[in-house]
């Protein structure tokens, strides 16, 4: 079994063991090695080349998913930089896959301690942090929420009077958190001609905001209030040009090696070549199959790559699943469009020997809960036992409620079912 490495000293004396290792590995000592330039192929070619399956166990290793890992909420979130939230629910099949004893309430009071927080971020999109990375990190990732209002809205932000209409928003929300459509409704009255979507995405975009959790089943209401992240937070939000430097460090640390453009890809930030050039003395590099460069910090888990890799269930947009431009290491290229939907929706999806290996859902009826497991290709007899009693501990945590429960992997027609019943 995959041990974790352990360092004693944790985030800002936080406990836990996940983020101490990633601090030890950002703040190591300058690695010798050749240099090369800062692109994501080159001819010349620079330190060893890493194969896409010891690529991948790099990545399982800091994502938490050789072994549930003993740490805290808190720290397993800082590790993985934030969490994909577009839904309220995959960030707690995130943490219950990653982490040995998870229970929902766990989450749930983070959440409502004001140590974790739901908020625009990379690439646009909510995620979870922790209140003090989203401090840190929140003016690093305004150039994406900027190029984000501006795609999206283009001439029709000529007509909003930016700053007239952020002191507006935030003077409606220093009144009580507001859902967004109540938010826009107000902004309209203020405003009868004005175009109320556009108000509202710029607002979303320009002002630090987080949501509000609830006691409900998975933390938020599909139409969560939003809170000004200042007084959420209760300190300023630093705001002005931010230096990338530490978000990329982080990055690596979760899901090295990677390429300036894995990074992009994952944070949406633009122009991250200078900056992987700043860091180059303290980095070592390596290659792909392809010839790409990847950038790694010296001291962050590579395990070997004949390690064992046990079965694991991924939420919606899991972390895993969006961490890379180029998904090779974690997917095979004619599966991604079984989990990339057009919608923009990600499929949840499951871990066999470390590879994406298809997808599954829940299907609840009455009383009975069952978890249908498609994969991509046939999957052996050890790997479907592995992944039914992996699913039925997955659909116990879903479905608390459910008062039977049944594993069914399609295309495994010559097995029945696996189901059972809730102990009385």
């Amino acid at each position: 079994m995959y041990e974790p490495r352990r360092i004693s000293s944790g985030y800002r004396g936080s406990p836990g063991t996940g983020y101490s290792v990633l601090v030890a590995a950002a703040k190591a000592p300058r690695a010798a090695g050749p240099k090369t330039a800062s692109t994501d192929v080159s001819t010349s070619g620079s330190g060893p080349t890493l194969s896409l399956r010891a690529l991948g166990r790099a990545t399982l290793a800091r994502q938490m998913l050789l072994a549930r890992e003993r740490t805290t909420v808190l720290a397993a979130v800082e590790r993985l930089v934030g969490m994909q939230a577009q839904l309220a629910r995959p960030p707690y099949v995130g943490l219950w896959t990653r982490l040995h004893g998870f229970a929902r309430e766990d989450l749930s009071g983070a959440l409502q301690r004001r140590e974790v927080v739901r908020a625009t971020l990379m690439r646009c999109t909510l995620h979870l942090m922790s209140a003090r990375d989203y401090l840190q990190l929140r003016a690093v990732i305004q150039p994406v929420l900027d190029r984000a209002m501006q795609s999206v809205l283009r001439e029709r932000t000529d007509g909003l009077g930016l700053p007239a209409l952020i002191s507006a928003a935030r003077g409606h929300l220093q009144q009580k958190p507001r859902t967004f459509e109540a938010l826009r409704d107000l902004l309209v009255e203020g405003d009868p001609e004005g175009d109320a979507r556009a108000m509202g995405y710029a607002v979303r975009c320009l002002l630090p905001l987080v949501q509000v959790p609830t006691d409900t089943p998975w933390g938020f209401p599909a139409a969560a209030d939003f809170a000004l992240a200042d007084e959420w937070l209760g300190t300023a939000i630093p705001g002005g040009e931010a230096s990338p430097l530490p978000l990329v460090r982080r990055y690596l640390a979760a899901f090295g090696p990677a390429s300036v453009s894995d990074m992009q890809t994952w944070s949406g930030l633009q122009g991250l070549r200078e900056v992987f050039e700043q860091l180059r003395p303290t980095l070592l590099t390596f290659r792909d199959d392809r010839g790409r460069e990847l950038f790694d910090l010296p001291d962050a888990p590579r395990p070997p790559e004949d390690i064992d890799a046990p079965v694991r269930f991924l939420p919606d947009f899991d972390n895993l699943v969006l961490g890379h431009d180029d998904r090779r290491r974690l997917i095979s290229d004619e599966h991604r469009a079984a989990i990339f939907l057009p919608n923009l929706r990600i499929l949840p999806t499951f871990l066999v020997d470390g590879r994406i290996a298809g997808t599954w859902k829940v299907e609840a009826k009455k009383a009975s809960a069952t978890l249908v497991i498609e994969p991509f290709t046939a999957v052996s007899r050890p790997a479907r036992g592995a992944l039914t009693e992996e699913g039925d501990l997955l659909l116990r945590f879903l479905e608390p409620e459910a008062a039977s429960f049944a594993v069914r992997v399609a295309g495994a027609s010559t097995t029945k079912p696996r189901r059972t019943s809730k102990p009385k």
